[in-house]
């Protein structure tokens, strides 16, 4: 049964779509999440950033439950993840530079494949629109095999909006794109924020880009969040220039 997202009332936000408490994450003796919470709003932007080994990634795989929390919870639409993984997978989908596409279909095989997966009505037409959206038109009877690291993160972000999520979670979304075709996805998730009042969680090491899409920011380091807001207050309370004057002291562990 299709899960209703929450709305918008006069820039009101109801209740979170996703709601993490005190998530943790061993790898052995290794904490790569230590007490982690936060939440995302319908309609809502939120980066999380931090240096490499911060948790970021592990955080969006407990998410999706392709790993389990040593500790802590997380609910998706209301409802507890572990109870109820199916029914919230199916409002939900993920793209990432790092993820692999089955190699001997073609770029509209592919996505074939993954809007019978979930279920989507008139794919042929869905499949157009993304492939138009995402300028890879052209590739449509190509291998994945034969795509460019920049024509398979286009894909993966046509893949992740196929069933038109409710929620959106992705993982260094442009690391491969060239500076014109991020910054046409930059502005195609805005305007899918604004139009259909979709939750994105992403992550970046681009802290221009953090700035640009990011409604609030939590920042990582080692594993627990060191901050969280808007991101100019989150500048203002390091006593940055920008998000990546912050990054850079963060990173060297020499915070304000």
């Amino acid at each position: 049964m299709p899960i209703e997202a929450n709305s918008f009332i006069l820039g009101r936000m109801s209740e979170p779509v996703v709601e993490v408490k005190g998530i943790t994450k061993l790898f052995k003796s290794f904490k790569a999440v230590d007490n982690v919470s936060f939440e995302v709003y319908p309609g809502e932007i939120v980066g999380i950033v931090g240096p490499n080994g911060a948790g970021k990634t592990t955080i969006i795989h407990m998410l999706l439950g392709l790993t389990t929390p040593n500790a802590g919870t997380i609910k998706i639409f209301g409802l507890v993840f572990n109870d109820h993984r199916e029914e919230i997978l199916e409002e939900v989908n993920f793209s990432s530079t790092y993820t692999s596409m089955p190699y001997s279909l073609t770029v509209r095989e592919s996505l074939k494949v993954f809007g019978w997966l979930y279920h989507v009505k008139n794919s042929d037409e869905k499949i157009d629109e993304l492939l138009k959206v995402f300028e890879i038109t052209d590739t449509k009877k190509m291998q994945v095999r034969n795509l460019s690291t920049g024509q398979l993160t286009r894909l993966n972000l046509a893949k992740a909006l196929i069933n038109d999520p409710k929620v959106l979670f992705l993982d260094e979304p442009t690391a491969s794109l060239d500076p014109d075709i991020a910054d046409k996805v930059r502005k195609y998730l805005k305007q899918i924020k604004e139009e259909k009042n979709i939750s994105i969680l992403l992550t970046s090491h681009n802290m221009k880009e953090m700035e640009e899409v990011s409604d609030r920011i939590i920042f990582l380091h080692k594993g627990k969040v060191i901050a969280s807001g808007k991101p100019e207050a989150v500048v203002q309370n390091f006593r940055g220039k920008n998000l990546e004057d912050v990054f850079l002291k963060v990173a060297r562990e020499k915070p304000a």
